[in-house]
């Protein structure tokens, strides 16, 4: 198999700026990648808004536990936790489908995608900030399958 040496690869990633005389390096590419291991928090909507794609959209629920207390070697102490929601959103329409119809509240999925920013107006004209997870991987954990 033929394999590209290193200063190719890298060179994707950066280029030279021929202006400046020291040649300062400027990045050509960047990434937007969320990678979430978790449990869902309600059973997924489908949601069709202006007459765009349909869109499934569902809450998951990641943990980060964290001993406090005297020292994290003898395990003593005091065990906390910290729960985050992520809103998801998957519009490829065949993982869109399969994620509507098998997932449910508690199955446990790792989703892979990326973060979006964006605002909207609520029912009492209120302008709002959503961060959602735009999902291109759901892999499913769980062997409960909502029922059809």
């Amino acid at each position: 198999m033929w394999r590209r040496p290193a200063w190719q690869v890298l060179r994707q990633f950066v280029r030279h700026d021929s202006t400046d005389a020291v040649g300062s390096l400027v990045l050509e590419r960047s990434m937007n990648r969320v990678q979430l291991l978790g449990r869902v928090g309600q059973d997924p909507i489908m949601r069709q808004v202006d007459g765009k794609n349909p869109v499934t959209i569902f809450s998951l629920a990641t943990n980060e536990m964290w001993r406090t207390g005297e020292s994290e070697v003898t395990q003593t102490g005091d065990i906390s936790q910290k729960t985050t929601w992520h809103r998801i959103s998957v519009f490829r329409p065949g993982l869109r489908d399969v994620t509507y119809q098998y997932v449910k509240k508690g199955s446990r999925l790792y989703v892979e995608g990326k973060l979006d920013y964006g605002e909207y107006t609520d029912k009492n004209n209120v302008r709002r900030q959503a961060t959602t997870i735009i999902a291109d991987n759901v892999i499913f954990l769980s062997d409960n399958i909502k029922e059809k």
